[in-house]
């Protein structure tokens, strides 16, 4: 049996355009990004003598569709770049195509028509706020949608009968180069004792990928007179919505209470394992994950890396983590301090090997595009039309 190629498909209401694409996540590699590619299926019947566009939109949205105040709206357009389907204006013969697009023509017919969009080099990747249980309607997040329409021209006003909507992601994969595993020390002196208390934490590298474990060694040298009564380990999130204002959102993802402790002289060196994961936090509000198109296939945000001469203001999202070490100290019969340190890390999707194009043996399965019907999330809506749409 030759293997399967599955190729998403989703139709407008109408019947006069479908859309046709080979994948729904977009690998951002830091270098480079891969393009949006996929092929339009049209009825000429059905279009009645209109043309046929297609737009690649970026947005940031940090309120409900329905929000609208002084005049105020709720959502940004970052990037949108709109192209002529149909009537092609270039001859197909002349296309680059690629090895999904050659497929899906042959199948499709000469109905068939491709499309190509390549990201530039200063869009965010997909973000997510996570609501709260009872939340509902589209909030904080930065999406990516490939529209597809048919109109009298590309200002005219479009009818939702005759648009297919498609949300996509870019997605944050590791670099090839990483940096040096983070360590630091700290040294920390009580008043009435003679001696001070060294500890060190570190990790066995930078970057993390999603669903490791995280091993965080701690060292710990109390010359000093007092006690470490507990040692808690956590790991945190950090968001900072900097495209409108620059608030700033720190939420606990994993924590150790390991309820370790060390008295005075004493000397102590040990691993401690921490799990970032969103299966513990799926009721947590304010968690940014990864953009969702359906439940199963979203995780914690990955860390957001910013590319050399890009301003940091257009990602709109940014995300950072890292692992705070805490040691509680007895500083009398009643009284506590605490010592800090943090350890910066990267929590990112590992870098897949160059996956080869499908051959020509593969035979090509057709899936329905769309997302689940999940908590603060909804199904790609064909009734949300941007302005000017009818």
């Amino acid at each position: 049996m030759s293997p399967k190629s599955v190729v998403y498909k989703k139709m407008c209401k109408d019947k006069s355009v479908g859309v046709y694409m080979g994948k729904r996540d977009f690998i951002d590699r830091v270098d480079s990004v891969e393009p949006v590619d996929g092929v339009i299926l049209i009825d000429p019947v059905l279009l009645k003598g209109k043309k046929v566009y297609v737009t690649l939109a970026c947005t940031f949205r940090y309120g409900k569709d329905d929000m609208d105040i002084l005049g105020i709206t709720f959502r940004r357009d970052i990037y949108l770049c709109t192209r002529q389907v149909y009537p092609a204006l270039q001859d197909k013969e002349q296309c680059t195509l690629t090895k999904v697009q050659e497929k899906l023509l042959q199948k499709l017919g000469e109905n068939g028509y491709p499309f190509f969009f390549e990201f530039p080099d200063n869009l965010p990747c997909s973000v997510y706020l996570q609501p709260a249980p009872t939340d509902v309607g589209k909030h904080c997040a930065i999406e990516f949608e490939v529209k597809v329409f048919s109109a009298e021209s590309q200002d005219a006003k479009v009818h939702k009968r005759s648009t297919v909507r498609l949300m996509i992601r870019k997605v944050q994969y590791a670099p090839e180069n990483l940096g040096p595993a983070p360590s630091v020390s700290f040294t920390r002196n009580f008043l009435m004792s003679d001696k001070p208390m060294h500890v060190e934490a570190s990790l066995e590298k930078q970057t993390y990928y999603h669903g490791e474990p995280i091993k965080v060694l701690v060292k710990i040298n109390n010359e000093s007179n007092r006690t470490v009564k507990n040692i808690i380990l956590s790991v945190d999130q950090t968001a900072n919505v900097v495209l409108y204002s620059n608030d700033s959102y720190m939420k606990t993802v994993a924590t150790e209470d390991s309820g370790d402790s060390l008295g005075q002289g004493g000397k102590m060196e040990k691993v401690y394992t921490l799990l970032p994961l969103l299966a513990n936090n799926k009721e947590r509000r304010g968690i940014v994950l990864d953009g969702k198109l359906k439940h199963e296939d979203t995780n914690l945000a990955s860390t957001s890396l910013i590319k050399k001469g890009v301003l940091k203001e257009v990602l709109g999202i940014l995300v950072s983590y890292r692992i705070t070490v805490k040691l509680i100290v007895g500083t009398g019969l009643i009284g506590f301090s605490e010592i800090g340190l943090e350890l910066p890390f990267q929590l990112m999707h590992p870098n897949p090997d160059s996956v080869k194009e499908s051959e020509d043996d593969e035979e090509v399965v057709f899936e329905e595009f769309k997302r689940s019907n999940v908590k603060g999330m909804g199904e790609d809506n064909e009734g949300n039309v941007s302005a000017g749409e009818q």
